[in-house]
C-alpha cells in the first residue's frame, strides 16, 4: 500500500496579506492599480449610473491629495494612466480632465476628517438605494450584514449634491466604515482601496438580502452578543481586505489578457 500522505507545514502554504511599501512612489503605483481596477469591477457589476460614482484613495506621499476617476469617463474603461490628481480644494494637479467637483468635495471632507481613510467608495447600487429611501440601517440578519453592526450610521436627511455642506456627510460618517445617505445610497471607507471597495459591496449585498427577506416574511435578527461578536471577527478592514481579493483577481485577469 502507499505512504498515507504527510500534512504539509503550514509555514510552507501560501497566504496573501496586504503588501507594505517603504517607497511612496511604488505604493502609489500599487493603489492606483486598485483603484482602476476597482473602478472597472464596480463598473461589472452595475454600480455606476451616467457620470454618478466616485472612489478616491489617498495619494501616499503628498497631504491632502487624492486620486479620483475623471468626470464622464466609464468605469470598465479606466487604467491607472486615467486617474486625476486633486488636492483637498478639488485643483487637479496631475491629469488631463475635469473631475466632478461637487462629489469631490465631499470625498475630501470624508478623508480630511478621517485620516485612517486611505479610500472613500460612493457608487450607485440599486439595493443601498432602495435601502436609503426608506431611511434603514442594515440590520443584523446574516452573518455577512453583523459586520456592520453598530458601525455604520444613517444620515437622516437627503444630502443632495453637498454643495451647501459637504463636511455634514463626513459628520455622519463619524468613525464608522459606512454611511446610508437617505434617499441616496451607501458609501463606505476604508483603510485600503481594497477594504473600502469590499465594504461597498458586502453592504450593497447585505441590503439586497434584507429587503428580501422582508418582502418575503419577517426577518430574525442575530442577537446583540453575537453580532458583536461576529462584527469583531469580520469587520475588521484586515478581513475586508482578504475577502476582496477573489474579486480582484477577476479583474486582474481581463487587464492582463485586454
Amino acid at each position: 500500500m502507499p505512504d498515507q500522505p504527510v500534512p504539509v507545514p503550514v509555514d510552507r502554504l501560501a497566504f496573501e496579506m496586504p503588501p507594505a511599501y517603504e517607497d511612496p512612489a511604488r505604493e502609489r503605483a500599487h493603489r492606483k492599480e486598485r483603484l482602476a481596477g476597482a473602478l472597472r469591477l464596480l463598473g461589472r457589476l452595475g454600480y455606476e449610473d451616467g457620470v454618478s460614482g466616485h472612489v478616491t484613495a489617498r495619494d501616499p506621499e503628498f497631504e491632502d491629495c487624492y486620486w479620483v476617476n475623471p468626470f464622464g469617463r466609464a468605469f470598465a474603461s479606466l487604467r491607472p494612466e486615467d486617474l486625476l490628481l486633486a488636492d483637498g480644494d478639488g485643483r487637479v494637479l496631475r491629469g488631463g480632465r475635469r473631475l466632478n467637483e461637487l462629489a469631490f468635495a465631499v470625498h475630501a471632507a470624508v478623508h480630511r476628517a478621517r485620516p485612517d481613510a486611505v479610500a472613500v467608495v460612493r457608487a450607485q447600487g440599486p439595493y443601498g438605494r432602495a435601502l436609503a429611501c426608506l431611511g434603514e440601517l442594515l440590520a443584523p440578519v446574516t452573518q455577512e450584514a453583523c459586520a456592520f453592526y453598530e458601525d455604520h450610521a444613517l444620515l437622516d436627511e437627503y444630502p443632495g449634491d453637498g454643495v451647501a455642506d459637504p463636511w455634514r456627510v463626513a459628520r455622519a460618517l463619524g468613525p464608522y466604515k459606512a454611511l446610508v445617505l437617505r434617499n441616496q445610497g451607501l458609501l463606505t471607507v476604508g483603510g485600503s482601496v481594497d477594504a473600502a471597495v469590499w465594504w461597498f459591496i458586502a453592504a450593497e449585498r447585505a441590503a439586497q438580502v434584507q429587503l428580501i427577506a422582508r418582502a418575503a416574511g419577517k426577518p430574525v435578527t442575530v442577537d446583540h452578543r453575537a453580532a458583536v461578536a461576529t462584527r469583531e471577527r469580520f469587520g475588521g478592514d484586515l478581513a475586508a481586505w482578504v475577502n476582496y481579493q477573489p474579486l480582484w483577481q477577476t479583474v486582474e485577469d481581463v487587464a492582463s489578457t485586454s
